[in-house]
């Protein structure tokens, strides 16, 4: 089996996590794997995975190997893999852009980002001269012009792309074609974790949907005290961050709320917290007979870890795509992955997808940049050398005749009103499990 070459841009809590995650699962080969989605995609397990490139701009990170740099501060989540190996990799000085918010600086220095005065390396070189295969892209919220630098990199270097932040690029349709007119995966945008705030909340925004009642209004005020939460407290680097967070949980509504009746983003920096992250989630709707209800909920969670759980699915997806030599944004496990992908799917929707996306089944999977074209699905044979119970998927599309009769569960995918309010009708975009 060939290796996932991994390359990382921002070794902070998010690297550390994934980077402890992988050894750590690694040595417990014949273990209950709790918090592991997969073992194996695609026939790449976590041994697979071998990290060739790192990058960031802190002064205490920059030139140092890589399994010391992950533990160095302002990093802060909870150690549970302290002895990594010795990948042979020293962090180089990216590009620091607008990577450091000016408030940083009134922060102590085991808090806040201490910028290397070290030369900027050039980054799409240092991906093609490691044989990188993937980025995972770590950029700070707010962080735009850095995102988007990796991102050329990606291009220039033909190497695929996750991005866990909130800056649109999968989601953005010019970026989405330059993605697919190089034949390069990208998996998109912001990451959303196994259990945290965002998939909480879109299942019971959708499970009040689906019962018959109408949500009134919500709020989600979250608190933490990572450098994530210390570099939200410029608010102006919140704009993609609040549309992301906000239109994940809008897209699962029958009926959309009006802006001053959600309210969903982080709320305050409690440095005490470390990687600790509180939600506070309300929700208030009416019920049979108009009768007013409401829901409180408190959600403590250690935040890169919990991303770190996806993120380890996802960048072996963008490999098996270049394997197969799929590129631009990947639908299915973006919508799985992410709070804001190209196509807003119900979680239940996506992981149904995302389950036969990896096992090689025939779904077509629709670029965001090419509208409703067809995206060629992974080949008839299958990921694993078997097809797919010979003819489509159990016989002629899916269970019958694409996807339980109808789209999905009868009616299409159990709406019709497109994607984030656009007016597409999601039916007509995924036409799952029918071939071209």
């Amino acid at each position: 089996m060939e290796q996932v070459r991994l390359a990382i841009a921002g070794i902070g809590n998010c690297a550390s996590s994934l980077l402890q995650g992988i050894e750590y699962y690694r040595k417990r080969p014949g273990e209950a794997t709790t918090g592991l989605m997969h073992r194996s995609i695609g026939g790449y397990t976590l041994n697979d995975i071998r990290v060739v490139a790192a990058f960031d701009v802190d002064r205490r990170k920059v030139g140092k190997p890589l399994e010391e740099a992950v533990f160095a501060p302002p990093n802060c989540t909870k150690v549970f893999q302290r002895r990594l190996p010795n990948y042979g990799v020293r962090v180089r000085m990216g590009p620091v852009l607008d990577g450091i918010a000016e408030h940083m600086s009134d922060y102590p220095d085991q808090r806040a980002f201490r910028a290397s005065d070290a030369e900027p390396c050039d980054v799409a070189a240092a991906l093609a001269e490691s044989k990188a295969d993937v980025l995972v892209c770590y950029m700070p919220v707010g962080a735009e012009q850095a995102a988007q630098h990796y991102a050329s990199a990606c291009l220039e270097a033909g190497v695929a792309m996750v991005n866990c932040m909130p800056a649109f690029i999968a989601s953005d349709p010019e970026w989405g074609r330059r993605f697919e007119e190089r034949g390069i995966p990208i998996v998109g945008d912001d990451i959303k974790s196994q259990v945290g705030a965002t998939i909480v909340h879109r299942v019971l925004a959708r499970l009040l949907t689906e019962r018959g009642v109408e949500l009134d209004r919500t709020y989600q005020l979250n608190t933490g005290g990572n450098t994530d939460f210390l570099n939200m407290l410029e608010r102006h680097r919140l704009r993609t961050k609040k549309i992301s967070k906000t239109e994940a949980v809008q897209s699962q509504l029958g009926v959309r709320l009006a802006p001053d009746k959600i309210h969903i983003g982080p709320s305050d920096y409690v440095p005490w917290q470390d990687d600790n992250k509180l939600c506070f989630l309300r929700m208030e709707w009416r019920g049979f007979g108009d009768v007013p209800m409401n829901l409180e909920l408190r959600l403590s969670v250690e935040d890169s870890p919990n991303s770190a759980g996806v993120v380890i699915e996802v960048l072996r997806c963008a490999k098996l795509a270049m394997d197969h030599g799929i590129g631009g944004p990947l639908v299915v496990p973006s919508a799985m992955s992410m709070k804001h992908p190209p196509v807003q799917l119900t979680d239940a929707e996506a992981h149904h997808l995302f389950e036969r996306w990896i096992e090689g089944e025939p779904v077509v999977d629709v670029p965001a940049a090419a509208g409703l074209r067809i995206l060629e699905p992974l080949p008839a044979n299958g990921v694993n050398g078997n097809g797919v119970h010979g003819n489509g998927v159990h016989g002629n599309g899916v269970h019958g005749n694409g996807v339980h009769s109808n789209g999905v569960n009868g009616n299409g995918l159990n709406d019709t009103n497109g994607t984030n309010g656009n007016g597409h009708d999601r039916a007509s975009e995924l036409r799952l499990g029918v071939l071209p």
